[in-house]
């Protein structure tokens, strides 16, 4: 009888066992997917378009010249140019491609979209002067549109408007940075594990 009872009491505390691991289990499995569900969701809040916009001025003088019977005879025309552009430099982060490796909880941003560059010019001419035998033709206006755009490229690269738009490119993607540290995940990009804003800065400004 007391053997019996005794078969009976292992028999339950086995299960008993059992069950606590199997809830166990369930448990840690369950926080995995909260978490991998957290993390994808704020990587959609993050993917964005992250823009950064400017506006450039400039005055530009055209001249063109032609020459006739070895200079003797020319026939000028020029024009004074005023240029007013708006500038966007933006990131589209729905383009940003990343892996989740939920086994080693590390995520893995495999590509970050390069920067998109619009300018858009509003130009003027001021005090233009012509001849019939040399006027304004639709080739004056796209060399000139060329050289605005050309000058204005110059201007963006010396600017901050680039380095405005990576801090906020940063800013952005700091935010799935803050997300992996509070939830004990890592976080990678280009093989590097990125622990602090300044590696995440550095990589994308390097």
């Amino acid at each position: 009888m007391l053997k019996r009872i005794g078969l009976a009491v292992a028999a339950a505390l086995v299960l008993f066992l059992l069950f606590k691991y199997c809830e166990f289990k369930k448990s840690d499995t369950s926080t995995v997917d909260y978490n991998t569900n957290l993390i994808q969701q704020q990587i959609v809040n993050v993917g964005k378009l992250v823009v950064t916009e400017g506006h450039f001025a400039e005055v530009l003088t055209y001249k063109d010249q032609d020459k006739y019977f070895g200079g003797v005879l020319s026939f000028e025309k020029k024009a004074l140019i005023i240029v007013n552009a708006d500038v966007t430099v933006a990131y589209d982060l729905h383009q940003m491609q990343y892996d989740i490796d939920e086994k080693n909880k590390t995520i893995t941003i495999k590509y970050i979209p390069k920067e998109e560059i619009k300018i858009s010019p509003d130009i003027q001419f001021y005090d233009v002067n012509q001849s019939k035998f040399n006027a304004f033709t639709g080739d004056d206006y796209n060399k000139i549109n060329k050289s605005v755009r050309l000058n204005l490229a110059k201007k963006i690269e010396k600017s901050s408007l680039k380095t405005n738009a990576q801090n906020r490119l940063v800013s952005e993607l700091s935010k799935v940075l803050i997300l992996t540290n509070t939830m004990g995940w890592k976080l990678k990009y280009e093989g590097q594990e990125i622990v602090s804003e300044t590696d995440l800065t550095s990589k994308i400004k390097g």
